[in-house]
């Protein structure tokens, strides 16, 4: 066991591809190890070793998530019961801030849950109209998970003595385990928010934390106003991951990139980014683009990079059919190039570090840059290329009569989406015609809404300096620092 005097010890819970890139290959990480930090990861058990061998240094040790047995625990201890928490916590926030992007999983709940399930909703609809009006409430169900807390961590518990563990996010993964264990063994607990939406998309914890660390002031209104966090408690760090797009680390030259996907330095590159297959299908926005680039009927000759969604590495799910439909679609047509996602291995999905040369490089030199709406239309803002939301409804959806569809065109008032129309930043566009004019128009005047692009990443990123990581690795080792050890449970917020 080692000395906790040494050394105050923090648990990092880096159960995703992109926690790992935030923690790792940031300056979060770093700047915590210079502090005097002592720094345990726990990661997906199949790529611990290829971590430590990548990351390792001194005063940072590697530790599997254990997460087959995290999934068996889950399945096989009251089930029912934690799935439908876990649902509650999920649509149960305040309605004080939009919730339009949790309705939408509340309505595909509704059409594709069991005939069991769809008796309970009624229920369950009934007690989230009360969570949305009542912190009392949700307070009361955000303590009533903590009975689910299995001591599957307490030999590293044992072992290294944490002070403090920090998680991305607030227990709405199996990180939840940890946390709640954490809580119960009287250690204060942190999330760090990594993905862009996950405040407006997820809710309440799913185990008791103290602290957060945000990109924004609108991010902190989300989780102070929507899941009661106290506004002390809650940090601004700005988002580290994006460090490295500021201060160009991963871009490669134009010359490199065009030369690493045989693209045509004479023709204008757009490139489209998946996103949002799991309510609709991409397919009808990348036909037409395909349509566009090889009829050459933009104003300029053009070619076509496409990106597919981690989604779309889904074994036998639609959206990896999808992603052979576009495969099919594409083979042989001149100046159509496709990009598939890395994947690092495990449970982490197709995020990785090892992909963030590729996307910095690909939104640079980009003239024109589509997605729908997805995490990328901020990056892409960062790299001050022209962005456009496609928005095209596929005529009958998944056409599964089993799976929800949401058209594309409804999707303009989820939070982050309707922070972008806002903002400005760029445009969207839902038919083929109202495509070419904007592409037309950004190919034409490259600067058009730049000014409103750069106070876009103001608004979300905060810090664009490249500081973010140093300010979040900070203020994580501040917390340690001032950590106690608790004589008995944490609870949420408690002080």
């Amino acid at each position: 066991m080692m000395n906790p005097q040494e050394h105050k010890t923090v648990f990092i819970c880096a159960d995703h591809g992109l926690a790992l890139v935030y923690f790792l290959q940031t300056d979060v990480v770093k700047t915590m190890l210079e502090r005097g930090m002592r720094i345990v990861v726990l990661t997906d058990d199949g790529v611990t070793d290829k971590v430590r061998e990548k990351f390792g240094q001194p005063n940072l040790f590697f530790e599997g998530l254990r997460l087959e047995k995290l999934k068996d625990y889950f399945h096989q201890e009251s089930y029912n019961r934690q799935y439908w928490l876990h649902f509650l916590r999920w649509m149960g926030g305040s309605d004080r801030v939009n919730t339009t992007a949790i309705d939408s999983h509340l309505r595909q709940m509704e059409h594709e849950t069991s005939r069991k399930g769809k008796l309970l909703l009624p229920f369950i609809k009934s007690y989230i109209r009360l969570l949305r009006k009542s912190a009392a409430a949700r307070k009361r169900l955000v303590r009533q998970q903590t009975r689910f807390t299995p001591r599957i961590y307490a030999d590293l518990f044992e072992k290294y003595s944490p002070a403090l563990v920090i998680a991305g996010t607030s227990g709405w993964r199996l990180d939840r385990y940890l946390l709640r264990e954490a809580a119960q063994n009287g250690i204060e607990t942190c999330m760090a928010v990594i993905g862009w939406d996950n405040p407006s998309s997820y809710r309440l914890p799913g185990a008791p934390l103290q602290w957060a660390n945000c990109w924004s002031a609108v991010q902190k209104q989300e989780l102070t106003a929507g899941a009661d966090w106290q506004s002390e408690r809650v940090h601004v760090g700005g988002i580290p991951t994006y460090d490295g797009y500021f201060r160009k680390t991963w871009q490669l030259s134009r010359e490199e990139y065009f030369k690493l996907h045989g693209l045509d330095p004479q023709r204008k590159l757009l490139s489209f980014a998946c996103s949002f297959v799991t309510f609709s299908p991409n397919y009808q926005d990348v036909e037409a683009l395909v349509h566009l680039v090889t009829e050459d009927t933009l104003d300029e000759p053009c070619q076509l990079l496409i990106r597919l969604h981690p989604n779309h590495f889904m074994k036998g799910s639609l959206y990896e059919q999808e992603a052979d439909r576009i495969r099919e679609l594409i083979r042989d047509k001149a100046h159509v190039h496709l990009v598939e996602p890395v994947a690092l291995g495990g449970d982490l999905g197709f995020y990785s570090g090892e992909d963030m040369p590729e996307k910095s490089s690909m939104m640079a030199w980009s003239d024109v840059f589509l997605t729908v709406y997805s995490t990328m239309v901020v990056e892409t803002a960062i790299h001050n290329r022209p962005v456009i939301s496609v928005c095209i409804d596929a005529p009958g959806g998944w056409n599964k009569p089993e799976k929800f569809d949401l058209s594309l065109s409804e999707i303009g008032q989820w939070p982050t989406h309707e922070r972008f129309r806002d903002a400005g930043a760029g445009r969207v566009v839902y038919d083929s015609h109202q495509l070419r004019e904007a592409i037309n128009l950004y190919l034409r005047e490259p600067q058009t809404d730049a000014a409103e692009r750069k106070q876009f990443i103001l608004d979300e990123c905060t810090f664009t300096d490249g500081s973010a990581g140093r300010r979040s690795g900070e203020y994580f080792s501040e917390l340690a620092e001032r950590a106690v050890r608790h004589p008995g449970p944490v609870y949420q917020f408690d002080p």
